[in-house]
């Protein structure tokens, strides 16, 4: 950065110039990115919050940013949504639904619990801290961030939707009746998480084969379980899946901008003055 045949001013305006430039590519992600050193509770808790405002904002104002082929999909994911809302009642009655069969539902279906999940991810964290592997801690991260943005969409969703759940004594099924049926929160919580593990260990092949393995069976659970009919399952982990991969691309995406410090350079002897950025990722 430094120039050395250049008079100080013309120096100090090139680099404060380049400086603004760069300033200029940053948004409000590049404040709060999370550094791979960044293992201090307080500063690392307030970056989550800041993110999942950000990420709330942009899944509830979704709709209207998506192009024609997100358009496309979605219309396509609501149509299936739509197919299985209809026959539910019926798929509902495929399995035996006996004692045991509800039983053993609701056992496994606990490994995609909020209280289950975000345990996981924590331990993801903590071990990258203290055997000093970035992978494993930025696993943890943006696995909480992902399932805590799930879990604000889940119970938004099944408020909105106030659809009865099978095992109801009164109009199971039957939205608008104050139910928490759909879309299915332990989905959305096992999809999260398969999601971004998935994609953090894609180099290692049995890692995404084992996550989404592993959500699929809390999600099959959850049905032998008669705490939700297909459609919820099916929305709860495409919610899920997407929110997952959105969380790991926007924090790939602002890893390639640059973050760093600016400082001030002054050296009579050359006639150098002006301003250093010193970027780092």
């Amino acid at each position: 950065m430094l120039r050395r045949a250049r008079p100080p001013l013309t120096a100090l305006l090139l680099i404060t110039s380049a400086f603004s430039g760069a300033a200029a590519a940053q948004d409000q992600r590049d404040e709060i990115y999370y550094p791979g050193d960044t293992e201090n509770v307080r500063p690392l808790v307030s970056k989550l919050a800041k993110n999942i405002w950000l990420d709330q904002k942009t899944i509830w104002t979704s709709p209207l940013h998506m192009d024609r082929s997100d358009a496309i999909k979605w219309v396509g994911f609501g149509a299936l949504t739509a197919g299985l809302i209809v026959t539910d009642r019926r798929t509902a009655h495929f399995l035996e639904n006996s004692a045991g069969q509800v039983s053993l539902g609701n056992n496994v279906s606990r490994a995609g619990a909020v209280y289950t999940v975000l345990p996981v991810m924590s331990g993801f964290y903590l071990y990258g801290v203290l055997a000093d592997n970035q992978k494993a801690s930025e696993t943890g991260v943006l696995g909480a961030e992902a399932l805590l943005d799930g879990l604000i969409v889940a119970e938004v969703l099944k408020v909105a939707g106030g659809r009865n759940r099978p095992n109801a004594p009164d109009h199971p099924g039957d939205f608008f009746k104050g139910g928490n049926s759909f879309p299915s929160g332990h989905s959305i919580e096992a999809w999260a998480m398969a999601s971004v593990v998935a994609h953090e260990y894609r180099n290692k092949k049995f890692v995404p084969f084992l996550a989404y393995g592993l959500a699929t069976v809390v999600s099959t659970a959850r049905l032998g379980a008669q705490q939700h009919y297909a459609s919820d399952l099916l929305a709860g982990g495409a919610i899920g899946y997407f929110i997952g991969r959105y969380v790991v691309k926007t924090h790939e995406a602002h890893a390639e901008h640059h973050h760093g410090m600016v400082f001030p350079i002054a050296q009579p002897s050359t006639r150098t003055y002006g301003l250093a950025v010193n970027f780092g990722n």
